[in-house]
């Protein structure tokens, strides 16, 4: 193989290797176990369906950056280790769709709504939505299991596993944390701008940005002060990644983003955005700005016109601007921080175009 290609073509060099992974790790359970195959078929499709593949790709380019050889012996191991990050995104997703209550995802049907609609279509007993819920608990589940079946069996010398293994376990936790946090952030109310950015930090910019890099640059054998700047580059890009999230969740379009706009609004979601929207208007004295975003969130029939006059009142108070100046401040401190991590080339260059497909994207 061309292994130049890699570094060109890193995304289907993933997707290749995601696809010969969930060939093999099914193949026996299909065997003994046709009918588990439906379920299968709904976690390939979600895999391979779509996506940035973000984070194999920032741990890629850790691993570069920490002196990894695209023409060394290790790189379909370490291919097949950075790409297992993509099943724990997939369970990440298929589980917060579930609790989100969200219909769609990238254009299509969310697992649960797949799963109703074939329970539905095929006259069985009980409750669609029931088994729709319980399907995407078990897709998501198995999503979970097969990453570490994944990661662990990359075909890497143990002492590059062990080096990484840190990483891929502290991910692991901070992202299951980081959407427990989110759920019960929900729960109280709490509409602060530091409880949006502290759920930001440990959901998204954690197991986005950051362990991906620590990971890849473990397996490339990076000292802690590689890693330690690494991290700290990693937390400011995921920060601004998420909060880029956010404005496209209300601004976004839908025939981009693949989902509703307004979405993050009807799921009760509390951003740094609305978070910000709120106090700003409570310190403007703009009772009507605060009460149209404060009765928007958690409204599950939102209309199309009452996001727009959401949109409306986080322009007029301010707080669109300030999460577009807070991505800038951002940006700023993490590509400071990429200069003093002095990366083996051509790293540098591609984490920079990297932080800007991140905070700037339109979907």
């Amino acid at each position: 193989m061309d292994t130049s290609a890699y570094d060109a073509d890193l995304p289907a060099h993933v997707e290749r290797a995601l696809a010969g992974f969930l060939e093999r790790a099914g193949a026996e359970i299909r065997r003994t176990e046709p009918t588990v195959g439906a379920g299968i078929d709904a976690l390939a499709g979600f895999v391979l369906g779509g996506g940035k593949r973000l984070r194999p790709t920032f741990a890629w380019w850790g691993w570069r950056g920490a002196g990894g050889d695209p023409d060394g012996p290790d790189v379909e191991g370490v291919l097949q280790a950075v790409a297992s990050l993509e099943l724990i995104q997939a369970c990440a997703l298929i589980h917060d769709d579930l609790i989100d209550s969200s219909d769609s995802r990238r254009g299509s049907p969310t697992v649960h709504i797949a799963g109703a609609k074939l329970h539905a279509d095929s006259g069985w007993l009980g409750s669609p939505s029931t088994f729709g819920l319980a399907t995407a608990v078990l897709v998501g589940d198995l999503a979970l299991a097969w990453a570490d079946d994944m990661f662990g069996e990359a075909p890497l010398p143990p002492a590059a596993l062990a080096a990484a293994r840190p990483a891929w376990r502290a991910m692991r936790t901070e992202v299951l944390a980081g959407q427990y946090l989110d759920v019960r952030t929900q729960a109280t109310g709490d509409a602060s701008p530091e409880a949006a950015l502290h759920i930001c930090k440990l959901k998204t910019a954690a197991y986005t940005v950051q362990r991906p890099l620590h990971l890849g640059a473990a397996l490339g054998g990076a000292d802690d002060d590689l890693i330690e700047t690494l991290r700290e580059f990693g937390d400011e890009v995921g920060v601004a990644f998420q909060l880029r999230d956010d404005l496209l969740g209300v601004f976004g379009d839908p025939s981009v983003t693949g989902k509703p706009a307004g979405d993050d609004l009807r799921e009760g979601k509390r951003t740094l955005l609305v978070a910000l929207g709120l106090q700003r208007a409570a310190e403007q004295g703009k009772d009507a700005a605060a009460k149209v975003i404060s009765d928007a969130i958690g409204d599950a029939h939102l209309s199309e016109d009452a996001v727009e006059t959401v949109r409306e009142a986080l322009q007029d108070v301010g707080a669109v601007d300030a999460v577009e100046r807070r991505i800038d401040e951002l940006t700023d401190s993490a590509m400071a921080a990429l200069d003093r991590a002095h990366l083996a080339e051509p790293a540098p260059a591609a984490l920079t175009g990297l932080v800007v497909k991140a905070t700037q994207r339109t979907y």
